[in-house]
């Protein structure tokens, strides 16, 4: 499987998270507890699958093989966009992560609300930018980079997967994933 493969089957599970967060956010507004354990583990998820295994790849191998070989255009749309949603999403969840802390110290609507935004606006920020990966970005990328520098993503990609898979991250984050997805 090449690294676009690999990057396009993770999306699939961070949609699949993406649908399962909106699911609690929405038992939130009618009326169900804040489980903030849940939630806490719904920041794990975003930061070590989505972010650091899947970002971690994209940011580490394919867009910086894209930028060093596919000129000004790929260089503006890694950094002006792609890099830009990678950060915004890293605050969505620190703005979660302390919207549920201040909730449990008092638990009001308006710290509910801060969790619900900052969840919503994660998953929806998560939603547009993969949509636009996987029309643009890796479209682009897969139509105009040489093939020793796609071969150059995929041997790297590799290597990233097999050092996740010695240190278990796909196997934990997956198999969580699929216990709350039932």
């Amino acid at each position: 499987m090449n690294g676009i493969d690999i990057l396009m089957k993770e999306h699939e599970n961070i949609l699949a998270f993406n649908g399962f967060l909106r699911k609690i956010c929405a038992g939130i507004v009618e009326g169900q507890e804040v489980d903030g354990v849940l939630l806490r583990e719904c920041i794990d998820f975003g930061r070590n699958y989505a972010d650091k295994h899947h970002h971690g790849k994209e940011e580490k191998i394919l867009f910086r093989i894209m930028m060093e070989n596919m000129g000004p255009v790929a260089d503006k749309l890694i950094r002006n966009g792609m890099l830009v949603e990678h950060d915004l999403g890293r605050l969505h969840l620190t703005q979660l992560e302390a919207a549920i802390e201040e909730y449990e110290k008092n638990p009001v609507t308006d710290h509910k609300l801060d969790i619900i935004s900052n969840a919503v606006g994660y998953g929806a920020l998560l939603q547009r930018h993969i949509d636009k990966e996987d029309q643009a970005a890796y479209a682009f990328a897969a139509r105009a980079l040489p093939a020793d520098k796609m071969n150059d993503v995929d041997s790297e990609t590799e290597n990233f997967e097999n050092q996740a898979r010695e240190d278990g991250i796909q196997e934990h984050y997956e198999n969580w994933l699929r216990s709350k997805l039932g």
